[in-house]
């Protein structure tokens, strides 16, 4: 009886000590003390990054109860705010796997390869569209239908921007190219033709090559001849099919039509065509006339009133003696470059899935709940307007070419340093722009971009040169397919960006210069870290 008297008396003594405001201030502190560690240790598991959507600071009685509060309520309060935490960090995790799931299934549609999407429950058609795909055979279909010449039909246009953000005159130099290297009839005698295989000197980079072919497209229209090109070396891998392989229409659509072509490889057997000059090569003509001969003059001197859009040195450069030049093999690359291939439409899709997949899932999935939308029906205005619109990338986008290594033998190549103090030049006008499409040969430079974390870069994923090796050497560790298909990813890229920087000294350069000036690029500038030999 004694021991049951003395333990109701040690109960009452510490329900009223419980009760007492010093005790509860303790208790409060103490469980503050876990809602803090509880903070702390969420924003640790959430990859750094910590919301405070599951609470409301807008009032401190909100999270910290008056001190008359009973101890029930606030552990109560603490067991809420952990299960808050517990089920923000579970959306997290679900909405990051959504997005890797969905980067999955464009992927491993793009590689045409289904049993992944069987393995997760899904079938092709559940899979949206990605805002940064396009569907290439359709795409393929469609340019082949406007590069071939019909009757009464207007003539393709591949140009975009207004007159004013190209160089001068290039919607009609373009149109008129084009039915210069498509005649109506292919079988007239009166018919002239150059065929001309693609250069192939040991350490000619894909610039140099097509450097050359502007120059014999010159010739060309010159001499009133249809320009025909032969073997492609670059283009001679397993990635080209058929008798794409080792042809420049592994990439592109041809420099002229299937007729004219045909014709032109069936006359340049007979030696009468040889010997009457119905037919040249490029054997025909001097180094100096390919690659510094005139300029077609058929279009006056449009480069005379081209816009000062150049920068080097912290001055516009308005003139130099080879403005002619620069003005053509803009209009000559862009024409060659027209219209790509499925096989370079795939190409592009797999760099812009590889480098903006993730934020276009982010895109699809704020949409709503991708699994449970209807299956898509393509309209009118689907298939004949909004399927000729751009396929997304993150902008506004800067794309900076650096070339170092052996080109140093030829110009003064510049550190990333010097690039990207350019960058942030154009940055301090455009302070939306924190994006890098960056390319280059060297690893360093890669390596050096993780310097620079208030920008954002993406770069292809490929094994990339140490030290000071040569170019061709470079290409040749890489196999020829991937050492061609990644530049020109590279090229189309830079051509397709808000703003360019880069070396013009640098043949490279220089062609992504004229693509961009004939592309609705004009008004962008260009800035350069060096001058180009021809200043």
């Amino acid at each position: 009886m004694s021991m049951k008297s003395l333990e109701r008396v040690v109960s009452e003594k510490a329900l009223k000590l419980g009760n007492s405001f010093p005790c509860q201030i303790c208790v409060v502190g103490f469980l503050c003390g876990i809602c803090l560690t509880s903070l702390f240790l969420a924003a640790l598991t959430s990859l750094g990054t910590f919301e405070f959507a599951a609470f409301s600071f807008t009032s401190t009685s909100s999270v910290f109860p008056p001190c008359n509060s009973s101890t029930s309520q606030i552990i109560n309060m603490v067991a809420s705010i952990d299960r808050k935490l517990k089920w923000k960090n579970k959306a997290e995790t679900e909405e990051e796997d959504e997005v890797k799931l969905l980067v999955s299934a464009w992927d491993n549609l793009l590689l045409n390869e289904e049993d992944f999407l069987k393995k997760v429950g899904m079938n092709k058609s559940d899979v949206p569209n990605g805002p940064h795909l396009e569907n290439c055979e359709e795409k393929a279909r469609v340019r082949e239908r406007l590069d071939t010449r019909i009757a009464n039909r207007t003539f393709p246009s591949w140009i975009s921007g207004g007159d004013e953000e190209n160089y001068p005159l290039t919607r009609r130099v373009q149109r008129e190219i084009w039915i210069h290297q498509h005649p109506l009839d292919c079988q007239n005698k009166s018919l002239k033709f150059l065929v001309a295989d693609w250069e192939t000197l040991p350490g000619f980079g894909i610039g140099a090559q097509i450097a050359g072919m502007t120059g014999l497209l010159a010739i060309a229209i010159k001499e009133n001849r249809v320009l025909v090109t032969n073997h492609y070396n670059r283009a001679d891998h397993d990635g080209c099919k058929g008798s794409s392989r080792g042809s420049w229409s592994c990439y592109f659509l041809p420099e002229t039509s299937e007729e004219c072509r045909k014709h032109a490889f069936a006359i340049v057997k007979k030696r009468e065509a040889w010997e009457s000059g119905i037919v040249t090569r490029k054997q025909n003509y001097t180094t100096k006339e390919i690659w510094a001969g005139p300029i077609p003059k058929l279009w006056g001197k449009p480069w005379s009133y081209m816009k000062s859009t150049t920068e080097i040195n912290g001055s516009l450069i308005s003139r130099h003696r080879k403005m002619d030049r620069r003005w053509w093999r803009a209009q000559a690359v862009r024409y060659l470059m027209r219209y790509q291939t499925e096989y370079t439409c795939g190409l592009m899709n797999a760099a812009r899935n590889s480098a903006f997949g993730k934020e276009a899932a982010n895109i699809v999935l704020s949409a709503g709940d991708w699994r449970k939308k209807n299956k898509k029906i393509e309209t009118q205005i689907e298939e004949q307007v909004w399927s000729d619109h751009k396929p997304w990338i993150p902008r506004p986008m800067l794309s900076v070419h650096v070339r170092m290594g052996d080109k140093a033998c030829e110009m003064r190549v510049a550190a990333l340093e010097e690039y990207m103090r350019l960058a942030d030049r154009i940055r301090d006008r455009f302070p939306e722009l924190n994006r890098i499409w960056l390319s280059t040969e060297m690893k360093e430079v890669v390596d050096r971009s993780e310097d620079y974390a208030h920008w954002r870069f993406y770069y292809t994923k490929v094994a990339r040169q140490v030290g000071n090796k040569s170019m061709a050497e470079y290409e040749a560790s890489l196999g020829r397919e991937m050492s061609t298909n990644y530049p020109l990813v590279n090229f189309l890229m830079a051509s397709d960006a808000d703003f360019f920087v880069g070396a013009l000294g640098s043949t490279w350069c220089f062609l992504i210069d004229g693509m961009r000036n004939t592309g609705g690029k004009v008004m962008s500038g260009y800035l350069s870290v060096n001058k180009d030999r021809f200043w």
